[in-house]
């Protein structure tokens, strides 16, 4: 018989995904910290959403894509929000800026879309801006008198990047983006590279829901037995063993993620569970011939497979996953075991969802109606993978806008979210129906609207 003894990892006091040892469970959150009724009408109500357009859209910081978007100089993109336009572009000393797009001469919309551009040419006329929005040409400028370029140079707007992530922000006045997001937030972030990862999907379609309710049904797991049935089959998720760091307007959620029944059934049928995760998680098709390998160097022939003490299917796959990524070149030192197996949920106030853990993750970007139908949304679905650079250009993936709804069909679990909001809002849309009621699993949720609360409050400062 051969034995792999599941490789220790480096003893590294205070690793940041050291987190989920000492955070809150549901226990630890008492009753009463945050309102579990919220109001239906922030769902279909067309004044707050106006509200939010004003108090939260325009005064906070949002993903408006990833920086793999812009990698020469002269790359840009369009961003719209509501009626508002602007564009993101990277410039020649390679910093990604964002102005309004909009001429300083009369208005007219710059770009549509992207493209790449040694200059900004307005088509109407024909006043031309270099890629730092200073004012360069001006038709006839010599028979037109004294114009002021600096005075009409374009309207640059807050842009910054993290973790491979392109934020803006509409305020004018607004807070630096490392305040906004937080210390505690980059500095658990940073340890999965989410900057070298490459996008390998990236769809976009207007989805017949409110922003929020795309937001509320990221945050919990709670719907995994009547939306996802068949993913019981492969992993249990108890609510007791989950954990939270609620971290002011963000958070993080984790649920270890163990085989089913794990205590029931033998190492036999806890490998088969692995086996069928990659129906609804793709991407550990990489990880499962090696995690096969290391399987097989406990089994005995003629006798059934078994584990020694301290080693489950699940702690099999953590070190299939660390070795395959580290034989990949991906740097997961700072990674906890845990964190090669377990998703951890962000919550990144106003609209961002992200599933993460080592070498890949699902971004969720739920952006109002551009018309300000809060019946409407626009939802994104990014997932990105760390690759080694023989991979990259073969997975990379362009952004996909679908025309049609239901064109597009994802993996089986998004799948059924996708199927399931639109189903929610109809109901949210009965009159009678003044609340909702949370339960403790949806501590997440109740968070989430604890801040829009804040931001809603008209004279409210975070």
């Amino acid at each position: 018989m051969t034995t792999t003894q599941p490789s220790k990892t480096e003893e590294r006091p205070n690793r940041p995904g050291d987190w989920v040892e000492t955070a809150e469970g549901l226990a630890d959150i008492e009753p009463g910290r945050y309102n579990m009724h919220i109001p239906t009408d922030r769902y279909v109500s067309r004044e707050i959403q106006e509200r939010e357009r004003d108090n939260i859209w325009m005064k906070t910081w949002q993903v408006a894509g990833r920086t793999s978007e812009l990698t020469e100089v002269g790359d840009w993109k369009v961003y719209q929000l509501f009626d508002q336009s602007y564009i993101l572009v990277r410039g020649k000393d390679d910093r990604i800026r964002g102005f309004v797009n909009a001429c300083r001469h009369r208005g007219n919309p710059l770009c549509a879309g992207r493209g790449n551009s040694k200059r900004f040419l307005c088509q109407y006329h024909l006043w031309s801006y270099d890629l730092d929005g200073k004012l360069r040409g001006i038709l006839h400028e010599k028979t037109l008198g004294s114009i002021d370029k600096d005075e009409n140079s374009l309207l640059e707007v807050s842009v910054d990047t993290r973790a491979g992530f392109i934020f803006l922000n509409p305020d004018p006045n607004a807070e630096p983006l490392v305040d906004y997001l937080g210390a505690e937030v980059l500095e658990m972030l940073e340890p999965y590279r989410l900057d070298e990862m490459i996008t390998v999907m990236d769809v976009r379609e207007s989805l017949e829901c409110n922003w929020k309710v795309v937001v509320d049904a990221f945050s919990e797991g709670y719907h995994i037995s009547g939306i996802h049935p068949q993913l019981l089959r492969a992993i249990t998720i108890e609510s007791e063993k989950s954990r939270y760091r609620l971290l002011g307007r963000h958070s993080v959620a984790c649920s270890p993620f163990e085989v089913a029944n794990v205590d029931k059934y033998g190492p036999e049928e806890q490998v088969e569970g692995i086996r069928e995760l990659p129906e609804t998680f793709p991407s550990l098709l990489r990880t499962l011939p090696r995690f096969e390998e290391l399987v097989d160097g406990y089994r005995v022939e003629g006798e059934p497979l078994a584990f020694p003490d301290g080693v489950t299917a699940r702690t099999v796959l953590q070190q299939a996953t660390r070795e395959v990524l580290t034989e990949m070149g991906l740097d997961v030192s700072d990674l906890t075991d845990a964190q090669m197996s377990d998703n951890h949920g962000w919550v990144l106030f106003p609209n961002f969802f992200m599933t993460v853990r080592a070498g890949e993750a699902t971004i969720i970007l739920a952006q109002p109606d551009p018309g300000g139908d809060p019946n409407r949304c626009i939802w994104q679905i990014t997932s990105v993978m760390w690759l080694p650079d023989e991979m990259k250009d073969v997975l990379r993936a362009d952004l996909v806008d679908v025309e049609e709804p239901g064109e597009s069909k994802y993996f089986e679990a998004l799948q059924q979210d996708y199927e399931q909001m639109p189903r929610q809002q109809r109901g949210l849309r009965n009159k009678a129906l003044d609340h909702l009621t949370l339960v403790s699993e949806e501590v997440v949720v109740a968070h989430f609207h604890s801040v829009l609360d804040r931001y809603l409050a008209e004279r409210s400062q975070y």
